[in-house]
């Protein structure tokens, strides 16, 4: 992956206003990079359903999705990959298995990171980078983001409190993007715009 990336993190629990599915048009039209379908509560059918609704919301844009930590969703719905949980299935099983899918991994420290890349992760999602409700105590910070970023070869992708105020640090700290949840809740499409802006701004 080239350029600084922006990935949005599903919760339609939480969301406001339009439907899951509306909102992850309006981030592809924008422009957003990746999108995680993270919606742990759903069973496998369901899932399903939402995950080929999701692929078909962005049809036509550069937008590529990620089921998390459900390789077999993301091959029957057509998704482009499957971002794994730290304590998820094991990275080289699913790369073997899936070997066409673009394989993210969680990771939370230098080790996990090294670890996921060796067994084949695309990309690294390290965080959290900055204090988030109910897990300020876990936030990880710029100084460990930094250090997982020069330790793997892989792209690093800083979650975890980080917005499009927050971007710049991040990116400076040698991320190679950003992902979010709260951001894309209301307005997933003006979030989107909101991040290029500042990611652009650092990595013309």
């Amino acid at each position: 992956m080239s350029g600084a990336q922006v990935m949005m993190v599903t919760d339609r629990g939480r969301a406001s206003g339009r439907a899951l599915v509306d909102q992850v048009r309006a981030a592809a039209a924008a422009g957003v990079d990746l999108v995680q379908l993270r919606e742990k509560d759903l069973a496998g059918a369901p899932l399903l359903e939402l995950a080929r609704a999701v692929v078909g919301a962005v049809s036509g844009t550069s937008a590529r999705v990620l089921v998390n930590g459900r390789p077999d969703v993301a091959v029957l719905s057509g998704a482009h990959g499957v971002e794994l949980p730290a304590q998820g299935l094991p990275i080289a099983d699913v790369r073997r298995a899936f070997g066409s899918l673009l394989l993210g991994a969680s990771c939370h420290d230098v080790e996990g990171a090294r670890a996921a890349a060796a067994a084949g992760a695309s990309l690294i999602l390290f965080g959290p980078v900055f204090a988030t409700p109910g897990k300020e105590a876990r936030a990880q910070g710029l100084e460990a983001l930094r250090a997982v970023a020069r330790a793997v070869d892989v792209p690093v992708l800083a979650i975890g409190g980080v917005d499009a105020d927050s971007a710049a640090r991040v990116l400076a700290a040698g991320a190679a993007g950003v992902a979010a949840i709260r951001p894309f809740l209301e307005d997933a499409g003006e979030a989107v715009r909101a991040f290029k802006r500042r990611v652009h701004a650092e990595r013309p």
